[in-house]
C-alpha cells in the first residue's frame, strides 16, 4: 500500500479510462482527483498543487501537451506521466522536452504502469529532500555559517531574518564564545547594506587613548604623531554596517561621544572643527549584563536604550546540546582539510563525553576543541582519547580525589593515565555488581550510554 498522502490528478476524456484508473490507485492508496477534459484540468492545476498527474495525450479540447505545460507552469515540481493510444517517438520526445517523466503507451499493463507512478513519486520525493537540503545549506550560507538547528537557533534566524529589514540598532547579548559577531555579520548579509562595509571594532582591544581617534578620525597635528588627516572607523563604515563588540568595555567620556554619533549620525575628528555625516546602520553586542551597568553608573542609560531598541540573545552552547553534533562535524571538517588529515567523524563515545561538558567558553571552546582533537588524532575517527577536554576530566576526578586518592603525591611525579585507568576500572566494576552484570543498568548509574560503557569495558579488556 502506497503513501495516501500522496495526491493524483488523472486527466482522460474517456468515463471508463477514468474509472478504471481512479479504482487502481485508489487501490494502492493514493488519493485521487479526476478530470474529464484539458480545461477542466488546467482549471485544477491553476488552483491546487498534485504530486503527480497522468494526463492523456488527446483530450478533444485541449492537448495533453498544453495540461503538461500548464501544469509545469504552476507546479514545476508535479512529476507528469503522459498516456496514448497514438503513441510516436515525435510525441514522446516532445512530451519528454516538455518536462514529463514518461510516456506510456494505451493499451498499458497495470502492474508495469503502477510502478512507474511509484518510481516517480520516489523521485519527487528525492527532489524534495535536496531541494530541503539545498535550502538548509542557502539559508546557512546566507547565515555566515551559523551552524545549528536547534529551536533556540531557530528563533535567532527568524530575528535575523526580521530585524534585517529595518534599520534600527541591534544590542546583541551573550557569554563571550557565543558567536555574536556571527550574528552582527549575518544581520549585514541579509540587509540592504550586504554589498557596503562591515566595520567591526573591539572596543575592549583599543586602549582608551587611541580609542577616540580610532573611533572618529583625527585631523593632521592635533595631537604628537597626528602626521596627517586619517578617517575614523564610523567614516570607514559610510552606507553599510559598524560592529560595535563588547560595547560595556567603553569609558563613559566615550560613551558621551558615541551617543552622540547614535543620535545625530555625525561625527567629528579630534582636532576637528566640523561635522561629517555617516549613513550607519549600528550594531552593537556585550556579554556583560548592561542593565547592572546602568545602575552601577559604569553605562549611560540614555545610550543603553538608544543601543537596546532590539535585543537579540544568543544561548550559552550548554542550552543548545542538540547543535553540538552538527557543530562538531562543522568544525572537524573545517580542521581535517585545514590540517591535511582525513578525518570522517565523531565517534558516539566522544560525542557522549561532549554532551557531559558544560563548554563554558561555549562555540569558541568547541572549536579549539576540534581543532586540537584533529591534530592530536591517529585514527580517521575522532575517539575520546583524542579529546582534549582536560577540564572535564579534571572535575570528574575531583568528584573522587578525596576517597580514593591524594592530590600531594603530585609533587613526587604520578602516571596520570594510569590513576584515570584505575578510577573508570573501579567504578565500571562497581556499576556492574551493583547491577548484577546488566550493562545496561550499569550504564544508567554510571550516566552514560550502552555504547559507551561497551566501548570502555572493551577499552579496558573487562569484557
Amino acid at each position: 500500500m502506497s503513501d495516501n498522502t500522496h495526491h493524483i490528478l488523472i486527466v482522460d476524456d474517456e468515463l471508463s479510462m477514468r474509472e478504471l484508473l481512479e479504482y487502481m490507485l485508489n487501490r494502492e492508496g493514493y488519493r485521487a482527483t479526476c478530470a474529464e477534459n484539458g480545461r477542466q484540468a488546467v482549471a485544477l492545476v491553476e488552483k491546487n498543487s498534485y504530486d503527480l498527474m497522468l494526463c492523456d495525450m488527446r483530450l478533444g479540447d485541449l492537448s495533453g501537451l498544453d495540461v503538461l505545460r500548464a501544469c509545469k507552469k504552476h507546479h514545476p515540481g508535479t512529476v507528469v506521466i503522459m498516456i496514448s493510444a497514438y503513441a510516436s517517438t515525435e510525441t514522446a520526445v516532445e512530451a519528454m522536452n516538455q518536462g514529463a517523466f514518461d510516456y506510456v503507451p494505451k493499451p498499458f499493463n497495470k502492474d508495469e504502469l503502477l510502478e512507474t507512478v511509484a518510481k516517480a513519486l520516489k523521485l519527487r520525493t528525492i527532489e524534495q529532500e535536496k531541494e530541503l537540503l539545498d535550502g538548509e545549506l542557502k539559508r546557512s550560507l546566507n547565515f555566515g555559517m551559523i551552524v545549528g538547528s536547534s529551536p533556540a537557533m531557530q528563533h535567532i534566524y527568524k530575528m535575523i531574518q526580521q530585524v534585517s529589514k529595518t534599520k534600527t540598532n541591534v544590542l546583541i547579548t551573550g557569554e563571550s564564545g557565543t558567536g555574536k559577531e556571527l550574528i552582527a555579520r549575518a544581520i549585514h548579509k541579509e540587509s540592504g547594506r550586504r554589498d557596503e562595509p562591515f566595520v567591526a571594532i573591539n572596543c575592549g582591544g583599543i586602549p582608551e587613548t587611541l580609542m577616540e581617534s580610532e573611533l572618529f578620525g583625527h585631523k593632521k597635528g592635533s595631537f604628537t604623531g597626528a602626521a596627517q588627516d586619517k578617517p575614523g572607523l564610523f567614516q570607514e563604515a559610510h552606507r553599510g554596517t559598524i560592529f560595535l563588540d563588547e560595547i560595556g568595555e567603553l569609558s563613559l567620556p566615550i560613551q558621551v561621544k558615541l551617543l552622540r554619533v547614535v543620535q545625530e549620525k555625525m561625527v567629528r575628528p579630534v582636532g576637528g572643527t566640523e561635522d561629517i555625516a555617516v549613513d550607519i546602520r549600528i550594531l552593537s553586542a556585550t556579554n556583560k549584563q548592561l542593565e547592572k551597568e546602568v545602575i552601577a553608573g559604569k553605562f549611560r542609560e540614555d545610550l543603553f536604550y538608544r543601543l537596546n531598541v532590539i535585543e537579540i540573545k544568543v544561548p550559552p552552547l550548554r542550552e543548545r546540546k542538540a547543535d553540538l553534533r552538527a557543530m562538531g562535524q562543522h568544525f572537524l571538517e573545517k580542521y581535517s582539510k585545514e590540517i591535511g588529515k582525513e578525518i570522517s567523524k565523531l565517534s558516539s563515545y566522544a560525542l557522549d563525553l561532549m554532551l557531559k561538558y558544560d563548554f563554558p567558553g561555549n562555540v569558541r571552546e568547541l572549536e579549539n576543541l576540534m581543532e586540537r582533537s584533529v591534530a592530536l588524532s591517529t585514527t580517521n575517527i575522532i575517539l575520546p582519547d583524542s579529546l582534549a577536554l582536560s577540564v572535564h576530566k579534571r572535575r570528574w576526578i575531583e568528584g573522587v580525589q578525596d576517597r580514593r586518592f591524594d592530590v600531594d603525591e603530585v609533587a613526587k611525579g604520578v602516571a596520570l593515565d594510569s590513576i584515570l585507568e584505575e578510577i573508570e576500572r573501579a567504578y565500571l566494576k562497581k556499576a556492574l555488581e551493583c547491577s548484577n552484570g546488566n550493562k545496561n543498568k550499569a550504564a544508567e548509574l554510571l550516566g552514560i550510554s550502552f555504547r559507551s560503557i561497551r566501548y570502555r569495558l572493551e577499552k579496558l579488556s573487562m569484557e
